[in-house]
């Protein structure tokens, strides 16, 4: 496996996103995923986190995306929230990225208003439309499994379902270890051999077992070590992603994520996941 950042690590800190780059590098990451809606990019911005990666010889591996509104009630929200997400796996065929992280929200009105099984069915139904254009582009889809009580994937066994009502190889899982401590009940480590195979990247942080928190590795209670060793026997090697955002000191953040990267590290060593390792710059 290797260990990489997430660049919104960066956001609201004075570090901007290509200082943020540059620090992710001489910090000692593998790659970097980056987090950026292609619609909001000018044509210069897009080009610089390109070529700011190249220098750094850093490889993006991942672009992330949030887009509740392919479950929307409306078709027309629909259908603008599938091509936006196309969009984002045209950025990341054109950054060279392995996958589009992608989240697709919550059940609104708390299920009671749109039958639950229908805003499933739009999500299927758009993942097999994204899955083929993904496919063209080589590119795979990865879904986030988030914990919250109304997301639509909000478990492995949800997460399993839902991969197989798709059912294309380009749709696959994203693996947040810090989600799986925040499911209710907590999400054992084994549970992720269910999903062997099916792995397309993983995220990487702590929290304390009741909290959505995004911490750096080590400060909070989730089993890391043990997640870690489940996903080496499912035979991952893929993208192990530190996530961390809303730093509560931001003017500290390259100690913030240097101190995550230097625990992710040791763990990752640990039990002899880690295939690349940087030396920092």
């Amino acid at each position: 496996m290797e260990l990489g950042l997430i660049d919104s690590a960066w956001f609201a800190t004075p570090v901007d996103r290509l200082e943020g780059i540059r620090k992710t590098r001489e910090i000692g990451f593998d790659s970097i995923d980056i987090f950026a809606d292609p619609l909001d990019l000018d044509p210069v911005e897009r080009k610089s986190i390109r070529l700011e990666a190249e220098r750094a010889h850093l490889p993006i591996r991942s672009i992330a995306c949030v887009a509740p509104g392919i479950i929307d009630i409306n078709p027309s929200v629909q259908r603008f929230n599938r091509d936006r997400v196309a969009r984002h796996l045209d950025l990341a065929y054109e950054y060279d990225a392995r996958n589009v992280l992608l989240v697709l929200g919550e059940y609104i009105w708390q299920q009671e208003v749109i039958r639950p099984e229908d805003q499933w069915a739009w999500a299927v139904a758009a993942l097999k439309w994204l899955g083929d254009y993904a496919d063209r582009l080589g590119v795979d889809v990865a879904m986030e499994l988030e914990p919250f009580h109304y997301s639509l994937i909000n478990t492995v066994d949800k997460m399993v379902r839902f991969l197989d009502d798709v059912d294309h190889p380009r749709v696959r899982a994203n693996m947040d270890v810090s989600h799986l401590h925040l499911t209710d009940p907590k999400t054992p480590p084994s549970a992720i051999h269910k999903l062997k195979g099916r792995i397309a990247h993983v995220h990487f942080s702590d929290n304390n077992g009741k909290v959505h928190g995004d911490l750096p590795p080590g400060k909070g209670t989730a089993p890391l070590a043990d997640y870690l060793k489940e996903l080496k026997a499912a035979g991952y090697d893929g993208t192990v992603s530190i996530e961390l955002e809303y730093s509560p000191e931001p003017a500290r953040i390259v100690e913030w994520v240097t101190d995550a990267y230097r625990t992710s590290d040791a763990l990752m060593r640990g039990i002899g996941a880690r295939t690349a390792r940087r030396q920092p710059a």
